[in-house]
C-alpha cells in the first residue's frame, strides 16, 4: 500500500513564506513524477508544479518566480518553497505521485490547507 503524508501550509500573511513536503512510503518500485495541485473553493484543481525523477519541472505561470519544486529521490519525498505568497494562493495543497508498485498508477495525498490572509 501507498502512502503520500503531506507536511507543512498553515495560515501566513500576504508575502511571507511556507514550505510543504510530501514522503511517498510503501511497496515502491519505481517513481516518475512528483508535485503538488490545489483546488480553491468553488474552483477545480489545478497544477502548481511538478517534477520527474530526473529533475525536469512544470511550473504554473501563475506561481512561477514565487514558488520552487525540488525532490530528494532517496527519500521518495517531494518539496514546495512559497515564498511571496498572495491571497489568491489560499487552497488545499494536494501532494501527486506517479509511480510503480506492480503496475504504474496515480497516488494523491490527503490534502494540507494553505490560507493567505492578514
Amino acid at each position: 500500500q501507498v502512502q503520500l503524508a503531506e507536511s507543512g501550509g498553515g495560515l501566513v500573511q500576504p508575502g511571507g513564506s511556507l514550505s510543504l513536503s510530501c514522503a511517498a512510503s510503501g511497496s515502491i518500485a519505481i517513481i516518475n513524477t512528483m508535485g503538488w495541485y490545489r483546488q480553491a473553493p468553488g474552483k477545480q484543481r489545478e497544477l502548481v508544479a511538478v517534477i520527474t525523477n530526473g529533475g525536469n519541472t512544470n511550473i504554473a505561470d501563475s506561481v512561477k518566480g514565487r514558488f520552487a519544486i525540488s525532490r530528494d529521490n532517496a527519500k521518495n519525498t517531494v518539496y514546495l518553497q512559497m515564498n511571496s505568497l498572495e491571497p489568491e494562493d489560499t487552497a488545499v495543497y494536494y501532494c501527486y505521485a506517479d509511480l510503480r508498485v506492480t503496475s504504474w498508477s496515480s497516488y494523491w495525498g490527503q490534502g494540507t490547507q494553505v490560507t493567505v490572509s492578514s
